[in-house]
């Protein structure tokens, strides 16, 4: 991907989060990876998305060095960084303050799955992180949040193509994708599914999550070798 179609890309995901209101003022950034030419495209810092423009979008190597771009990349490009890093097969990552999903972050609760809308993308409870250490959070803030996501998966043995989301403890979500595209929809339905678990708790606390069974059905026939959902 040439690098004007890599900002348009990354500039087109960041306005979707404003378009579906999971966004307010700056909060918020969403990047992408062209790996074959080791360029990343990420929103710059505390610039709110009505002034965003594809030119803006600043452009990074893996380590982290500007290659192009005037402005100061995300203050979280170094949690980006580290997702990278560590899911080889992602090409893009997303974060938000959206507002349930949030709440269980706060709550340091995992998401679980109450049904089938949740297992028709996400296969099985959306993992929430350890809260960071005092000296996680006084050291290499950023790069510290990155690597508590990859430390929860790695515990968990938790595939991130499987599981393109997680909470971090006391912060919010992220989530990621192949493209910058589907890192924002796998955003916007964490966002659907943190609303419709916390209703269902209201109505009966005491809910149990979906079989295994129920939760494979619906994964399965939707993602992998032998899904059928959709168009061929």
């Amino acid at each position: 991907m040439k690098s004007p179609e890599l900002r348009e890309s990354v500039y087109q995901a960041n306005m979707e989060l404003d378009r579906r209101k999971l966004v307010i003022y700056s909060w918020g950034n969403v990047s992408a990876f062209d790996r074959e030419a080791g360029v990343i495209a990420i929103k710059p810092s505390g610039v709110a998305y009505k002034d965003l423009h594809p030119d803006k979008m600043v452009l990074l190597n893996i380590d982290g060095n500007v290659l192009e771009g005037d402005l100061n990349p995300s203050s979280d490009t170094q949690t980006h960084l580290e997702l990278y890093r560590n899911f080889k097969t992602i090409g893009a990552v997303c974060h938000t303050h959206s507002v349930h999903a949030v709440m269980w972050a706060q709550a340091c609760q995992e998401i679980p799955c109450f049904g089938t809308t949740h297992a028709d993308f996400y296969y099985g409870p959306i993992p929430v992180t350890d809260p960071m250490r005092t000296e996680e959070i006084k050291s290499e803030y950023e790069r510290n949040t990155g690597k508590v996501i990859v430390r929860r998966f790695m515990k968990g043995h938790i595939d991130p193509e499987q599981m393109p989301a997680v909470l971090v403890a006391g912060h919010g979500p992220f989530t990621w994708g192949s493209t910058a595209a589907k890192a924002v929809e796998a955003m916007v339905v964490l966002e659907e599914v943190a609303q419709m678990a916390m209703g269902t708790l209201q109505i009966h606390t005491g809910q149990e999550p979906i079989s295994q069974a129920l939760l494979d059905k619906h994964y399965l026939r939707k993602h992998g070798k032998t899904a059928y959902y959709g168009q061929r």
